[in-house]
């Protein structure tokens, strides 16, 4: 990892992070709100803190400005925008009722992995507690998002990535899920019904409900309208993923979405204390309709980068 200075303004209720780092990202924060920004044009949002449930990505813009997320609509008040969320020892912390799991922020995490990602700041690095009704915790998360400079590639992209692991006495935990389960982006409304999605493979996929699909494929996108105008939004697998290729939820109506998952609800996964699953996903963002021969384009460029 580079090595970055930190200036901190105070004003009242507000805190700026300066990054004087490779690629010139600015972080600011606001009560338990992180926005990442570069060149003064907003990134992402994320809520860190202080959520009903879980942290996760609320804005993502394109290069021009544009948000492509929409949080907490109220068809589905538990859809929150990028979010990421399995079942753990049979506890669900996708679905927000009473019953469910909560993912809390348990402290930041200081660089501890020298040279990963050279060149790039980590503007988001914490460490998580998957906990239980009975604040029992389940999983033990290391989070981290990374906006990423791709050389020729005209877009917003960030990595995500979670690395999960029993916590301190536990020998295991069953990691289960519906067919959605995963890294999810809910789409803003204008993309709803109109959304066409697109694979590596050139797929179809397998129908799971109505107009549903789950397809294996190394990356998954999607382009729809935004006031008028197209966008493209694309994820990423990386190779050292458990069961690469990803099998992606793809959901064109009533409401457009789509997620990156590990087919749990089919295969079912013991995570045991001796080995950590370690997930890292890109997450990229358009303005205008992509080809797919530009996404494989921009996937291989950031495979280069996940090795540097």
């Amino acid at each position: 990892m580079s090595v970055f200075r930190i200036a901190i303004v105070m004003l009242p209720g507000f805190m700026i992070s300066a990054l004087a780092a490779a690629g010139g990202y600015e972080r600011a924060f606001q009560n338990d709100t992180m926005t990442v920004s570069k060149g003064g044009k907003p990134l992402f949002v994320y809520r860190l803190d202080n959520v009903p449930f879980k942290p996760y990505v609320q804005q993502l813009y394109s290069p021009n400005g544009v948000n492509v997320l929409r949080d907490a609509p109220s068809d589905h008040l538990h859809h929150h925008a990028l979010m990421f969320a399995i079942a753990v020892d049979d506890v669900d912390f996708w679905a927000e009722t009473p019953e469910c799991g909560k993912q809390i922020f348990a402290g930041d995490v200081e660089n501890d992995d020298p040279g990963k990602y050279t060149g790039y700041s980590a503007c988001y690095d914490a460490r998580l507690k998957w906990m239980n009704g009975e604040q029992k915790v389940l999983l033990d998360e290391r989070r981290t998002l990374w906006p990423l400079n791709l050389d020729g590639v005209n877009a917003t992209a960030i990595l995500w990535r979670s690395k999960l692991s029993v916590p301190e006495g536990t020998e295991s935990a069953k990691l289960t899920g519906h067919h959605y389960f995963g890294l999810g982006m809910r789409f803003v409304e204008s993309m709803d019904r109109v959304v066409t999605f697109m694979n590596s493979e050139g797929a179809a996929g397998e129908i799971v409900r109505g107009e549903e699909r789950n397809t294996p494929a190394r990356w998954c996108a999607c382009t729809g309208p935004i006031d008028g105008k197209p966008v493209t939004v694309a994820m990423f697998d990386a190779p050292t993923n458990p069961r690469h290729p990803a099998v992606w939820f793809t959901m064109p109506v009533s409401f457009a979405y789509m997620s990156a998952t590990l087919n749990l609800y089919k295969e079912p996964m013991t995570l045991s204390k001796d080995a950590p699953l370690d997930l890292k996903y890109g997450v990229l963002v358009w303005d205008g309709a992509v080809s797919k021969e530009d996404i494989e384009s921009a996937y291989q460029i950031w495979l280069k980068a996940l090795e540097r």
